[in-house]
């Protein structure tokens, strides 16, 4: 593939894809859990420690490793093809397609504030057992849209990027320095800092809690499915998941003390739709400020959506050069781009729209996420001893401590969700577990 995107491009394409909806929303559903603003700050506080950990991780991998599909290729490498058809399979059977999804459910639920046709109430078509809905419509026009803009060459689906992006930043600036004004004027809500000294069974409640943080920091990774098309890659794909996890991550922690010093604590846990970031402009701005966050929102998951399609198509693409997806898939149109693959993620994604609500697509998606990050981090020490003479640009800080510290925090989670919300997590394992006879078929046919 043709190398054109820079340390720029890979920055806002990892910050775009991060930034979507999930941080005007998830606050009111943690707060709901946690029952505390200071351990609602420590929630956002440890994902930020999570996810830059694991950037740091995969600096090492995909500096050693430039090629597209990026997470697909560590893991075929690490361990043999079957774990990287399992994370490809999973990925397309839910986390990429099923991230795309939420976040266009939300984009639509935004655009309902302006057009009140717009909502999951209206019934455009009743089919039985399937209903569409309006909202679910648009959200399928918004995937088809940014799927065959991506049918151009990727410069232009990185240009689109980081026009988005550098919006999208400008809102949350704009939303901090609308909270800094506000309790410049009135002061900050009275928030008590001591932390509980529950049992091991709230931290457990606790780290399930952490669904709503961990997706909304997700998607970083996304920026190694783009490694074949990535100029110096041995140097930018590292530096820029570092600076674009960090800057985020940082973001979104400083937010979050914004509502709760802006906010009272019962007003985050009841926000009409759980829309916690127009509920704090609306507070500083009055109504005005309820239609200007409304756009911001829809602004930062047009370009999430943008960001994710862009890169989960080259997986696949990568996947179907190794036989082991639809074979159309390996082809690419005279843009260079990966348009089959995008076709097939856009009709599954599609579906998926049609299938949950937005907190249902969430829950879904982030056991199988956690999953393939621990097994992608353990996979640096596989790789250190299996090909201990391969150039490695950038080798991670702390090894082999930090990877080790990563897994064992990853792992404290996963077993958190599974015994907290079983409803969601074991379907999400079997997801993962129903691709192992799915590859021996492919294998023998």
């Amino acid at each position: 593939m043709n190398k054109k995107l820079g340390l720029l491009d890979c920055i806002m394409l990892i910050m775009g894809s991060m930034i979507g909806s999930g941080i005007f929303i998830v606050p009111a559903a943690m707060s709901r859990d946690l029952q505390s603003p200071a351990i609602l700050l420590l929630a956002w506080v440890v994902t930020a420690f999570i996810t830059v950990i694991a950037a740091l991780n995969y600096g090492e991998l995909s500096a050693m490793i430039p090629k597209a599909g990026g997470q697909y290729v560590y893991l075929q490498r690490a361990y043999n093809n079957l774990f990287g058809f399992l994370y490809g399979w999973t990925l397309f059977a839910v986390i990429q397609t099923g991230t795309i999804a939420a976040v266009a459910v939300a984009f639509a639920k935004f655009t309902g504030v302006f057009l009140p046709i717009i909502s999951d109430k209206v019934v455009l078509l009743d089919l039985g057992m399937i209903q569409i809905q309006s909202q679910q419509a648009l959200a399928m026009l918004v995937i088809w849209i940014l799927t065959i803009f991506n049918f151009l060459p990727v410069k232009n689906g990185a240009i689109l990027q980081n026009t988005f992006t550098f919006t999208k930043i400008g809102a949350i600036v704009f939303l901090l320095l609308a909270g800094l004004y506000h309790l410049y004027g009135k002061g900050m809500q009275p928030i008590s800092y001591a932390l509980p000294s529950g049992n091991i069974s709230y931290w457990g409640l606790f780290c399930a809690a952490l669904v709503g943080s961990i997706f909304s920091a997700d998607a970083w990774n996304n920026i190694t499915f783009t490694g074949g098309e990535i100029a110096q890659p041995q140097r930018n794909l590292p530096l820029s998941l570092l600076i674009g996890t960090l800057s985020v991550t940082a973001l979104y922690v400083f937010i979050n003390w914004i509502y709760i010093g802006v906010l009272p604590f019962d007003a985050i846990e009841h926000a009409p739709s759980d829309r916690v970031g127009t509920l704090l402009l609306q507070t500083v701005m009055g109504d005005i400020g309820m239609y200007v966050m409304a756009a911001f929102i829809m602004i930062s998951t047009f370009g999430c959506i943008n960001g994710i399609t862009l890169s989960g198509a080259r997986v696949y693409y990568a996947m179907a050069l190794d036989g082991l997806f639809f074979k159309r898939a390996a082809t690419k149109n005279i843009n260079d781009s990966p348009q089959a693959a995008l076709v097939m993620q856009a009709i599954w994604t599609s579906i998926l729209t049609l299938s949950g609500s937005y907190s249902d697509l969430l829950d879904y998606v982030v056991f199988a996420v956690l999953l393939f990050y621990i097994l992608t981090v353990a996979g640096i020490f596989i790789l250190r001893k299996k090909e201990p003479h391969t150039i490695r640009p950038y080798k991670v800080w702390g090894y082999p401590y930090l990877p080790a510290l990563y897994i064992m925090l990853a792992m404290f989670v996963c077993l958190s969700l599974l015994i907290f919300k079983p409803l969601y997590t074991y379907p999400g394992l079997a997801i993962v577990l129903a691709g192992i006879p799915i590859y021996y078929l492919i294998r023998k046919k």
